[in-house]
C-alpha cells in the first residue's frame, strides 16, 4: 500500500516563506492603525488625585467673594507641568466654602466681581451671576462651574471641576 503525500499535507518552505511575507506586512500595519486609532480617539488620562493646594484662606472676608491664584499640575503624556490657575472663592457665614471656575458658562469669558451689583458680571454679553453663582440675567441659561474643595486647617485645596446643570 502505497500512500501519496498531497500538497495541502505539508507545508514547504515556499509556503512559509509566502505566509511570513504576507503576514509580516499586515502585523505592521494592523500595529500602526491601533496606534493611530488610540492617538486620535483615546482619552488623556486624568491623574486620581487630582488636588491643587489654593492657599491660606485664614484671611479672607466672609461673605465676599476673592480672586485667588494657585498652581495645579497638569499631564500631557509623560509630562507633568505646573499651570497657573484661578478660582474665585466665597466663604458663607456657616463657615462653607465655594469655589467658581473663573469662566462664564454663556461662552467662556472671564467674568469679574462687581461690589455696586453684588454680582459677577460677564463684560463680554452681560449675564449676570449671584453670590452662590445662579444666574440673575442672561444669555448664560445655567449657574457658574464650581470646584470641588475640602479644607484641611487653613489651607483651600481646589479639585475637579463640577460642570452645573442647564439647558
Amino acid at each position: 500500500m502505497r500512500t501519496t503525500e498531497t500538497h495541502t499535507d505539508k507545508l514547504d518552505r515556499r509556503d512559509l516563506m509566502k505566509r511570513a511575507i504576507y503576514g509580516i506586512p499586515l502585523l505592521i500595519g494592523g500595529t500602526i492603525t491601533a496606534c493611530v486609532g488610540n492617538y486620535l480617539f483615546g482619552k488623556q488620562k486624568v491623574p486620581a488625585s487630582g488636588w491643587s493646594d489654593a492657599g491660606d484662606i485664614s484671611g479672607l472676608q466672609r461673605g465676599k467673594p476673592h480672586q485667588i491664584r494657585f498652581d495645579k499640575a497638569v499631564v500631557d503624556g509623560w509630562t507633568v507641568r505646573a499651570q497657573e490657575s484661578s478660582a474665585w472663592v466665597v466663604i458663607d457665614d456657616k463657615q462653607k466654602v465655594t469655589a467658581f471656575v473663573p469662566v462664564c458658562t454663556h461662552l467662556g469669558c472671564a467674568y469679574g466681581w462687581r461690589q455696586d451689583k453684588r454680582a459677577f458680571v460677564c463684560p463680554c454679553h452681560g449675564s449676570v451671576f449671584s453670590l452662590q453663582g445662579d444666574v440673575i440675567t442672561g444669555p448664560a441659561n445655567r449657574a457658574l462651574d464650581r470646584f470641588e474643595t475640602k479644607v484641611e486647617g487653613n489651607r483651600l485645596w481646589l479639585g475637579s471641576v463640577t460642570t452645573s446643570e442647564g439647558a
